[in-house]
């Protein structure tokens, strides 16, 4: 899995001109998912991001984790986080197929909530509008396979 961590002041995903998920202070996260990924890597991506110490103490230092300041999470499911940029036109071959990202991203989304995080989101594979308001800016990579 792979995923684009932003600490954000706020941000919202919107579809069809609706509002889908907004959050405040927290994270914005660009999830992809690739065909050899279970469940177990989609847990620890999860506890990895929810643990993660990004948000200023009263020293201005990055000490603090999203439970400390009680944040919340923006998921959106990201595909092209596996693009093949070998040449002009990106090719998505490397992403999981729907019927294994779909229940990954699920997955990821129920550990999170299940840690006591408010946790919203976009539509797995809808044309999506996402809005935020980086802090720092902040932004994280992952990847569970380095």
């Amino acid at each position: 899995m792979r995923a684009v961590v932003t600490r954000v002041k706020n941000a919202s995903v919107v579809i069809n001109e609706q509002v889908n998920g907004q959050i405040g202070t927290g994270f914005l996260v660009l999830l992809g998912v690739a065909p050899n990924d279970t469940e177990v890597p989609a847990d620890k991506l999860a506890d990895k991001i929810c643990n993660l110490r990004v948000f200023e103490d009263e020293s201005e230092k990055m000490n603090l984790n999203l439970e400390q300041v009680g944040g919340s999470l923006l998921v959106v499911s990201q595909f092209t986080l596996y693009a093949d940029t070998s040449s002009r036109r990106p090719g998505f071959s490397g992403a999981a197929k729907p019927d294994l990202a779909i229940p990954l991203y699920e997955r990821f989304m129920a550990h999170c909530r299940e840690r006591g995080f408010d946790v919203q989101h976009g539509e797995f594979g809808a044309d999506m509008q996402v809005y935020s308001q980086n802090d720092g800016p902040v932004t994280i990579l992952f990847d569970t396979e380095e």
